[in-house]
């Protein structure tokens, strides 16, 4: 047991060459590497005894909530196995080694940070979009179809700028690169021109706001709610329940008529009276309409008219507008009106226009006089 603590023993064993370095500096680089793991473990759970709340406790307790789901996001998407290779690199300054090989950590290590600085900054996109939307829908819902593309704009730089470092690191020649892909994407935006121009479209539609998410439209002869403006297409959910899909070229393109953004709704009412019903009787007319829309809650009276001689009816007409513009409301309406114009037409006495035909035939005054035989027939003329 004595040897075991024998001082001359540990030094020579410690001065052991391995590989290149002393037994002591190979131990040296596995403790600087263990510390770092152990320090950036310890820093993990005094962020997670800071920030995570635990259950049943007050929600105004702690940091914000923002603040906790960012830190706990981050902590999650936290790869041990990219911190690994950054902690043998600095354990490895200890030693002595060959130029390659030192290039070679240096290189590991360097591209295990960027991976996991980019895996964070993915976290703080993902929130900050979340964020945005939740915010805009609340306060201008025109703000929130650009929150997509937004996303992923964000993304797109984020890892060309990671991969363009990760390459330069690598002894690839940013420069050179960067020109070949200018000239080379002239020739992909050439082949994607279709899909450039969708993603140009839902750019236009955020800027432009000619529907807004939760807007009814009407394209063409379809109608249907925005669920969606995406970087390719717009999604509807159409009165029938079934999802309508336009690319945003197309939507941009068609006539689009923005229901929701109707100030007030013009109703034309027009029908016909039987054309037995006198000039006094219809001259009545417009007075009754008057009197059953300025009736009506909501409604707004316009005019009331005789509108001219139909084929088989006294043609009426008039015009109402409602304060709300919701479809509901306006059949809802058009059918108390309807039914108190026939109720007000029955009183007066007055029928309403009947969908047949009366056809008049007038018998001749006197039959013509019979030609005698002498008589030459009349010469056929040619036309």
């Amino acid at each position: 047991m004595g040897g075991l603590f024998d001082a001359n023993r540990w030094q020579r064993a410690l001065a052991t060459p391995v590989l290149g370095n002393r037994a002591a500096d190979w131990l040296e680089a596995l403790a600087i590497t263990v510390l770092v793991l152990l320090v950036a473990l310890l820093l993990e759970r005094l962020l997670a005894r800071r920030f995570e709340r635990p259950p049943g406790a007050a929600a105004a307790a702690g940091p914000p909530a923002a603040a906790r789901e960012l830190v706990l996001e981050l902590m999650r998407r936290t790869r041990w196995a990219l911190l690994l290779l950054p902690a043998v690199f600095l354990g490895a300054l200890a030693l002595v080694l060959s130029r390659h090989v030192y290039a070679t950590l240096r290189t590991l290590a360097i591209l295990a940070v960027l991976l996991q600085v980019a895996l964070w900054a993915t976290v703080g996109i993902e929130l900050w979009v979340n964020h945005e939307r939740r915010r805009r829908l609340a306060q201008d819902a025109a703000s929130a179809t650009l929150i997509g593309a937004q996303d992923f704009v964000l993304r797109l730089v984020l890892w060309v700028f990671i991969a363009l470092v990760a390459l330069d690191n690598l002894g690839v020649n940013v420069t050179a690169l960067v020109a070949g892909l200018g000239v080379g994407g002239i020739a992909i935006a050439l082949a994607l021109q279709n899909i450039l121009g969708d993603i140009l479209a839902a750019l236009s539609i955020a800027a432009d706001k000619p529907f807004l998410l939760g807007d009814t439209i009407q394209v063409d002869n379809f109608v249907g709610t925005v669920e969606d403006v995406g970087l390719k297409t717009t999604r509807l959910r159409s009165l029938s329940g079934e999802q309508l899909i336009f690319a945003n070229s197309d939507l941009l393109k068609s006539r689009i008529r923005n229901l929701k953004r109707m100030a007030d709704r013009r109703v034309v009412l027009a029908f016909g009276v039987d054309y037995k019903t006198s000039a006094d009787q219809v001259e009545k007319i417009p007075l009754l309409l008057r009197g059953i829309l300025e009736a009506q809650p909501g409604v707004r009276f316009g005019r009331a008219h005789l509108k001219g001689f139909g084929q088989g009816s006294l043609d009426l007409e008039a015009v109402y507008f409602l304060a709300d513009p919701d479809y509901d409301v306006y059949m809802d309406t058009q059918q108390a009106v309807l039914l108190a114009l026939m109720r007000a037409l029955e009183r007066e006495g007055i029928r309403l226009a009947q969908p047949d035909r009366t056809l008049w035939i007038a018998a001749e005054a006197e039959p013509p006089a019979p030609r005698s035989r002498e008589e030459p027939a009349a010469p056929a003329v040619r036309t």
